[in-house]
């Protein structure tokens, strides 16, 4: 099984006190896998419904932020292999 990978950046290399700063997050797993589910319905005469789609992806990764000086991030938009997350400096 191959492992995660991950790539993370900040907005900027320094920061002033009270300043935004914040954290791209790029993510995969090349183990992951997709699930798509269709549903039909069909009555009892015959007559069928179109068919109905939902995907779910199977072993999803999860992000935590964490720093060595107790900031708060906050998570501000997450694609599933893009992340954004938010702090204050």
């Amino acid at each position: 099984m191959a492992a995660p990978t991950v790539t993370a950046s900040l907005n900027a290399t320094t920061y002033a006190p009270g300043a935004q700063m914040l954290l791209t997050v790029n993510y995969g797993d090349p183990d992951n896998k997709v699930l798509t589910v269709t549903v039909v319905v069909t009555d009892a005469q015959g007559n069928s419904s179109a068919p109905a789609k939902v995907s779910a992806v199977i072993d999803p990764l999860t992000i935590t932020v964490t720093d060595d000086s107790g900031r708060t991030w906050s998570r501000v938009s997450d694609n599933g292999a893009v992340a954004v997350y938010r702090a204050v400096a």
